[in-house]
């Protein structure tokens, strides 16, 4: 499964979080921390899951960029 993910700067970190799985979130350093970390996060919040029984949230939401001419 492919899911999407999200990464924001923060003045002295990169958060990033799975809008389809409510919770699964990570925080590092740079972005190269954070992307390894969002997979672990990722692995585990699933894996937590299936402990429960319960279901895998299919992916569901995808990326799109809107292209917008500079204002100036």
């Amino acid at each position: 499964m492919r899911y999407a993910v999200i990464i924001e700067p923060e003045p002295t970190s990169f958060g990033a979080y799975v809008p389809d799985l409510p919770g699964c979130v990570a925080v590092g350093e740079s972005k190269e921390e954070v992307l390894p970390l969002i997979h672990e996060a990722i692995e585990f919040y699933l894996e937590g899951l299936r402990e429960d029984g319960q279901p895998i949230p299919v992916p569901a939401c995808t990326i799109e960029y809107a292209d917008v001419r500079r204002v100036v």
